[in-house]
């Protein structure tokens, strides 16, 4: 079982990694590539459009040939594709690698979920997801520092290098640790050729037909995910503006205030396994979206004054506490009505996740909103409709396993 844990977390670690350890050396890599920075931020947008274009058809395909291969495949994409981004010479050859990336990315995320799902029972897979999202939390902390050392001895191409030999990495891990673990495949696959258990065949089919992504119980937590990402990625996406032009802290008093709101999440997201031995999923779910709630109250009425300068902070990290508090229980049960289909349930989450936030942040950049009434109304709407979705949607349907399917007349 170790063995899979493992596999995930380091699937799921190459997206935090190349969006964060390169950002460090942007200056540089915006003048050597005759390009302004403002130009390089849209590297982050392509990378996300290269993991969403992929999500879409990465789950399903492991649905069908199974978790290993798109692994494999994903992680030898990202290979290959950050290696390029040592060698780039221009800013359009610089954003079609960070697309390629993304694309290996999202293969790697997508497959990192099914993998856990295909494995765990719910009460260990929403503990491990925890875990996940503490481990993810502490990558914008620590990989801007390893970029930061890596560049004091090394110019920028070193960063990709580095994006590459991790890559390398997981490849290995992917290729001599990494069993498959889509057993209902390989089942299948077996009784087709084999033609021995017509029933069992039958029942198999039934099961999958069965698991209708439309059902209101995975679309509810589909949109309460959606919205707690959006509601991260719009403060990350707004923390500089807030922080320094509007707070008016120091680039380095804004990177402490960063490192304080991650360590916020990592210590919330590795204090969840112990949490959910005592209190129930949808009660924490319920209380990830009052925090939400209660942050956006607080940051609205302080405004961000010099005079609120640590209750500001302080809602700020009530943001990051709820966002770890409930992530990891809203995704565990998105994926648990789903045995054949874990995939593409994954696929479409990711998806969701992904362009929900780039809409939300795009739309409202567009209307002219500001930074904080962009943060405040996601988290403020947002956690109402999730706690109303959490109140009146409150469970799922148990999954019947393959041995209950095949025993049902």
């Amino acid at each position: 079982m170790t063995r899979f844990i493992l596999c995930s977390f380091a699937l799921v670690l190459l997206y935090p990694t190349a969006i964060d350890l390169y950002l460090v050396g942007l200056p540089q890599i915006a003048k050597d590539l005759g390009a302004s920075e403002s130009q390089l931020h849209i590297a982050f947008s392509v990378y996300l459009a290269g993991m969403a274009t992929t999500m879409v058809f990465a789950g399903k395909l492991s649905d069908v040939i199974g978790r290993r291969p798109i692994a494999i495949t994903g992680a030898i994409i990202f290979t290959l594709a950050s290696f390029m981004g040592s060698t780039v010479e221009n800013s359009q050859t610089f954003l079609i690698v960070r697309f390629i990336q993304g694309v290996g990315a999202g293969s790697c995320y997508v497959v990192a979920f099914a993998i856990l799902r295909d494995k765990l029972d719910d009460k260990r897979r929403v503990k491990v997801l925890s875990m996940v999202n503490g481990i993810t939390c502490i990558m914008p902390v620590i990989a801007p520092v390893i970029g930061h050392l890596i560049m004091l001895s090394f110019p920028w191409p070193s960063l990709f290098i580095t994006m590459a030999g991790m890559g390398g990495v997981v490849s290995l891990l992917s290729v001599l640790v990494l069993k498959e673990t889509n057993t209902t495949r390989q089942s299948s696959m077996d009784n087709l050729t084999l033609n021995v258990d017509t029933r069992s065949q039958s029942a198999s089919q039934s099961a999958i037909v069965a698991e209708s992504l439309y059902q209101r119980f995975f679309l509810s937590r589909l949109l309460i995910s959606s919205i707690a990402v959006t509601a991260i990625l719009t403060f990350v996406n707004v923390s500089p503006m807030l922080i320094m032009n509007t707070m008016g802290f120091s680039r380095g008093e804004y990177s402490i205030a960063m490192a304080l709101t991650a360590l916020v999440s990592m210590l919330t997201s590795f204090a969840m396994p112990l949490a959910l031995s005592y209190i129930r999923q949808g009660t924490l779910m319920l209380v990830s979206q009052i925090l939400f709630v209660a942050a956006a109250v607080i940051l609205g009425l302080t405004q961000l004054s010099a005079d609120s300068q640590i209750i500001s902070l302080f809602g700020f990290s009530l943001i990051c506490a709820g966002f770890s508090i409930g992530f990891g229980v809203v995704m565990s049960q998105a994926l648990s009505p789903y045995r054949y289909r874990a995939g593409i349930a994954s696929s479409i989450l990711g998806v969701a996740q992904i362009c929900s936030s780039a809409l939300y942040i795009w739309l409202l950049g567009l209307f002219g909103v500001s930074a904080l009434n962009m943060l405040l109304l996601i988290l403020l709407i947002g956690g109402v409709i999730s706690a109303v979705l959490i109140l009146f949607i409150p469970s799922s349907l148990p999954s019947l396993s393959n041995e209950e399917i095949i025993s049902t007349p």
